[in-house]
């Protein structure tokens, strides 16, 4: 069931060296073109790494929280296309989050690294710097990169007592229940 993937479900950023399988990697590249798109414009497109010195130029795409990329076995740029879709930025948050799931799914970890809106220490865009790296065409964009790997340590999900179900309104804004 859903709800127990979800439950399953933690942001993982230690990977050991073991490769994601042809088979899983496709499974993931699946989930993520099966995602819904806003009047199915589809205007996401995902670059494959796994080249290691391509993942640790990824590891300094931005000032905080890409570092662990440069020890994961694998990761999946995210981008789209504005172009196609005036809601680019939900359709490819969509595609990724199901990456997530399926990564979950198949016993893999994974952590999302915020990409959009994002600058390296040297205050150069991240947009820009993965714009050279990849050579994406003017006016793509990158939304995010999903490092995925085998867990070096399991973590259990987070207890539903986590949940923050005081930021529930019924029927109006505030209405707690």
């Amino acid at each position: 069931m859903l709800i127990d993937l979800l439950r399953a479900r933690r942001s993982i950023r230690r990977f050991t060296q073991q490769p994601v399988e042809p088979e899983k990697l496709d499974l993931l590249l699946e989930a993520a073109l099966r995602s819904p798109s806003s009047k199915g414009n589809n205007p996401w497109e995902f670059i494959v790494v796994t080249d290691r010195d391509r993942l640790e130029r990824l590891s300094v795409a931005k000032a905080h929280g890409a570092t662990f990329l440069g020890g994961a076995p694998l990761a999946i740029v995210v981008c789209a296309d504005p172009a196609k879709s005036d809601v680019w930025v939900e359709d490819a948050s969509i595609a990724a989050t199901l990456i997530h799931l399926e990564a979950t799914d198949l016993g893999l970890g994974s952590c999302w690294v915020q990409i959009r809106l994002r600058q390296r220490e040297d205050s150069i865009s991240s947009q820009a710097y993965l714009s050279e790296l990849f050579g994406l065409p003017e006016g793509m964009m990158v939304l995010a990169v999903v490092g995925i790997g085998y867990p070096v340590d399991k973590k259990s999900g987070h207890p539903r007592s986590s949940l923050c179900f005081n930021q529930v309104s019924y029927e109006q804004f505030g209405q707690r229940s």
